[in-house]
């Protein structure tokens, strides 16, 4: 297992596809949800990913605080691929990611858009619901925060 934290213009090409297509088929595929995956978010965004034997294994992306949200830091594109599941990959990055948003960016507040079947897991990871549920590309979502303590 390997850890990897990279802007888009590190990555190597080989490396930015590889990602791509794991967002693609994890979003797009799987979840039956045809959205505009590619939404010029990447170019400013922080890559965290896992890659396991060289393939990627789960992912999230960090928004900077002004991209997405002008009150906020934000992480979104949340995903572990269907072979590496059951790990407890998801938890460990997300940890990881908040961490890296308190230490290197000392921001203080991170907003995300989550799946609604996911409240309880993003829940336990600290996060509050702050909307009601709506609907986004077809899919149940709320609005959630986490706060440093």
């Amino acid at each position: 297992m390997e850890w990897h934290v990279k802007k888009f213009h590190d990555m190597e090409i080989d490396e930015l596809y590889a990602l791509l297509k794991a967002r693609v088929d994890v979003f797009v595929v799987e979840q039956n949800c045809p959205y505009p995956e590619l939404d010029n978010y990447d170019q400013e965004s922080v890559h965290y990913y896992v890659t396991v034997d060289g393939k990627i294994a789960a992912n999230v992306r960090l928004l900077p605080k002004g991209l997405k949200y002008e009150d906020a830091a934000s992480i979104g594109r949340v995903l572990v691929v269907s072979e590496f599941r059951g790990n407890g990959y998801a938890r460990i990055l997300l940890e990881k990611a908040i961490q890296y948003i308190w230490e290197n960016w000392r921001e203080e507040v991170i907003k995300i858009q989550a799946q609604t079947y996911l409240k309880d897991f993003y829940g336990s990871l600290g996060f509050v619901q702050i909307s009601e549920p709506y609907l986004e590309d077809g899919i149940p979502h709320i609005d959630m925060i986490r706060a440093q303590k």
